[in-house]
């Protein structure tokens, strides 16, 4: 609910932005991690939630309630031998716990080689032969954890690991003739695939490409289907070479001591890299923006909510992650996260519609990323 809001670009009041600075307090576990409320067991899933609306809210005092040291213990903990992470003790090892991990360790500052550690090899072992990611490895691949694992290979440095020629085939493939996205093949399309799915291809977006081979698959005129593939897709997919080294070296900032901070800070700042590295060529949307912008709009908004789809009801889950996929369509085509899109980009009324941006691997306001980066780095 408060990411819906921050989306939204409404000011939360000060007595409710206390008010859930207090719980979630009182839902931090002593030995580390969220809870999903007071005196519940930590759970990654919950953490990731947690963190993600402390930085939401923005501030000190709200950052200065995340126990760091605690959490960093909470996710060693959860560490598994194969590269995994247990969502909680006791718990299912899967791609969602593994992403939750990193997500986490990143905008915290606290990511390091210990739970970096073979959690490449895991995800690598997940991908299965339509080119998605499953949750574990055997399972069929599926939208939700196929962002998990990009993003968190992303977030670690080895997406040159994955096959993101065969990533990319599945992906497009994954947006319907209703304009959304579905979260499997063969299955209905649904709201909260917007984020998903849409993610991944706003992921890849800014991935190295050869730029002379990347054509546009969506959006141009030659563009004739929802996957935004042109008339002759198939080749398109075939030609589009993909260098998969993700980025220039990372450089560290003035002030690191250790080893271990020198290498903490190199992991934690692939995340600013990705947005802000010069060496990502600008490029059209890997899918048809508008269509997704129309389905979520048209679809899966009704009495100021969203739903998975017409006929099902509202509710904050689909809320929270149709405006997500709606900020990823909405900001597709601008070269920058600091330029605004242009109004033939937006469906409807420009002022009304417009929504903020996210950071594509975290899901949170782009100015509460900025906000919180600069608070953590100097931790």
């Amino acid at each position: 609910m408060i990411h819906a809001i921050a989306l939204l670009g409404e000011c939360i009041h000060d007595e409710f932005r206390d008010d859930v600075i207090d719980f979630l307090s009182r839902c931090q576990d002593p030995n580390g991690g969220y809870g999903g409320g007071p005196g519940q067991m930590p759970h990654l899933a919950t953490t990731y939630a947690a963190v993600n609306t402390l930085i939401t809210l923005g501030g000190q005092k709200s950052y200065s309630t995340i126990r760091r040291d605690k959490l960093y213990s909470f996710l060693l903990r959860m560490k598994e031998t194969n590269g995994g992470f247990r969502m909680h003790d006791g718990g299912e090892v899967d791609v969602r716990a593994c992403y939750t991990a990193i997500s986490v360790a990143s905008i915290l500052n606290i990511l390091d080689a210990s739970l970096t550690h073979k959690t490449g090899d895991f995800i690598v072992s997940c991908v299965t032969y339509e080119g998605g990611i499953s949750g574990e490895p055997g399972s069929e691949a599926h939208g939700g954890y196929t962002f998990c694992g990009l993003a968190a290979m992303v977030l670690i440095n080895e997406v040159n690991r994955l096959d993101l020629q065969s990533l990319l085939d599945w992906i497009v493939f994954r947006q319907g003739v209703e304009g959304g996205f579905q979260g499997r093949t063969n299955k209905l399309v649904d709201g909260c695939y917007s984020f998903w799915q849409g993610g991944v291809a706003a992921i890849i977006q800014r991935l190295p490409l050869d730029a002379t081979e990347c054509q546009s698959y969506a959006g141009s005129d030659h563009a004739d289907s929802v996957g935004g593939i042109s008339s002759d897709g198939e080749d398109n997919l075939e030609r589009t070479s993909i260098d998969t080294d993700l980025a220039k070296p990372i450089h560290l900032g003035h002030g690191v001591g250790s080893e271990h901070e020198a290498e903490r800070s190199n992991l934690s700042d692939i995340g600013y890299h990705f947005i802000n590295g010069q060496q990502h060529a600008s490029r059209s949307p890997l899918f048809d923006s508008m269509s997704l912008q129309r389905y979520i709009i048209l679809c899966s908004q009704v009495e100021g909510g969203f739903r998975d789809k017409p006929r099902k009801g509202r509710d904050h889950y689909h809320t929270c992650y149709c405006l997500s996929g709606l900020s990823i369509s909405q900001y597709s085509w601008t070269r920058d996260f600091r330029t605004p899109p242009l109004p033939g980009h937006i469906l409807g009324p420009y002022s009304k519609n417009l929504v903020e941006r996210i950071h594509p691997l975290f899901n949170i306001v782009i100015d509460r990323y900025y906000e919180a980066r600069h608070f953590f780095s100097g931790l």
